[in-house]
């Protein structure tokens, strides 16, 4: 940005000749949020039609969010200097870059003791007018908890991996609905014995099936074994009954 100001004439009838006056610009954003812990970069930029050299001087400062006044905390002037005291002794890095017209600088580690107005200033003689400073404010507020591993690790240990295992047991039983059986001898009564079942020999009934994957799979452990052994126990009726034949 440039301004012409006229000189003053000397005297009557003398020309005006003008002088050129430089002026600088100064950039930030407006506002900035940021999480407890977080490492927040606070931008800075300025526009100068002056090259910057080692007499160009940066100053950041802070003025608390509940006012006060400002607490000028760094200083560049070709190299960085923070102050040796103060909330943010350790906790500021340089991030700029002056022949780019970058003059940022880092907070480490925010805490909520930060939030406030953060002001940035830019001299780069001769540009030492027009817009030299810029404001920041800066809200920092508690990190919201994350899920860690081991708490979906133990959801689902306790939760979720007893669910689908009942879940798969009731498909089970209701894709393969387990059929009835039929009493154990033990507990018939003698009435309930037929004929054959008094001298050993067993009587095949007409519609006895074969017990499917599912009716073993169901199958009470008890059951499945008297199963077993009347299966055996019927074949052995069967080659006596053809030897005798």
């Amino acid at each position: 940005m440039q301004r012409f100001i006229p000189k003053s004439p000397p005297g009557a009838g003398s020309q005006t000749a003008p002088s050129l006056v430089f002026a600088i610009l100064v950039q930030t954003p407006a506002e900035l949020h940021a999480a407890k812990g977080d490492t927040v970069t606070l931008p800075c930029t300025f526009t100068s039609t002056s090259r910057p050299t080692s007499r160009m001087i940066v100053d950041w400062s802070y003025r608390p969010q509940d006012g006060g006044p400002p607490d000028n905390f760094f200083h560049f002037s070709s190299k960085e200097s923070l102050s040796p005291s103060g909330q943010f002794t350790n906790r500021i890095r340089w991030y700029g870059n002056p022949a780019r017209g970058d003059v940022s600088i880092q907070l480490i580690n925010a805490t909520l003791t930060d939030n406030g107005t953060y002001a940035c200033s830019v001299r780069n003689p001769p540009d030492v007018h027009g817009s030299p400073t810029s404001h920041i404010v800066l809200t920092v507020t508690p990190k919201k908890p994350g899920v860690r591993f081991s708490d979906v690790a133990v959801l689902l240990a306790f939760v979720l991996l007893p669910s689908a295992v009942v879940t798969l047991v009731l498909i089970g039983r209701i894709l393969c609905p387990k059929e009835g059986h039929s009493q154990s001898k033990s507990h018939r009564s003698p009435i309930e014995v037929i004929e054959g079942e008094d001298y050993g020999v067993h009587q095949p009934q007409a519609n006895e099936k074969k017990a499917s994957c599912c009716t073993l799979f169901l199958m009470d452990p008890e059951d499945e074994f008297k199963y077993h052994n009347s299966k055996k126990k019927t074949s052995m009726d069967e080659g006596c009954a053809e030897s005798r034949c």
